[in-house]
């Protein structure tokens, strides 16, 4: 251990990594930076081949599923006919939403923007909620790769901590 602190180095870097995966369930923290850090953290700390090995390893898997959590979705979107000013309104409205309602403001105002923009651009509610409904399902999926993207990372640290420590 390069320094004590009051406790194991992997405990602590085990909570912040737990902290990391809520941050991705609950969108107040930056999930999977945090989830990253925490690696880099231990990979410092343990300053062994192992432990640079595993943040190698654990930056790839989150820079893929970042690409596939960015692509995926878009690709979706455009397949079903949803223009991408449409997700702009939803992530604009939706980072208000985060400031002026705790917690859900997040997805409320997605929800609403998305909502907004479609009604303005088809013009019936008809037409518009099965556009809003396409988006809110790949705002799902992204959501769900990102959490994957985490716990698949999270795991190849637990491993690896159990197995040097």
């Amino acid at each position: 251990m390069v320094f004590d602190y009051g406790g194991s180095p992997t405990l602590w870097v085990g909570l912040l990594i737990l902290v990391g995966l809520m941050g991705i369930v609950v969108p107040v923290l930056p999930g999977l930076v945090l989830v990253w850090a925490a690696v880099a953290l231990w990979a410092v700390l343990t300053a062994t081949p192992a432990g640079w090995t595993v943040l190698a390893v654990v930056t790839a898997i989150i820079v893929a599923g970042t690409v596939v959590r960015y692509l995926l979705p878009e690709r979706h979107l455009r397949a079903s006919g949803v223009p991408w000013t449409t997700s702009a309104a939803g992530v604009v409205t939706g980072v208000v939403g985060f400031f002026v309602i705790p917690v859900v403001g997040l997805f409320v105002g997605f929800v609403l923007g998305v909502y907004a923009a479609e009604r303005i651009r088809l013009r019936t509610h008809a037409l518009a909620w099965p556009s809003t409904r396409t988006a809110l399902k790949v705002a799902g999926l992204s959501a769900l790769i990102e959490l994957a993207t985490g716990v698949v990372a999270a795991l190849v640290w637990l491993v690896a901590a159990l197995t040097v420590s």
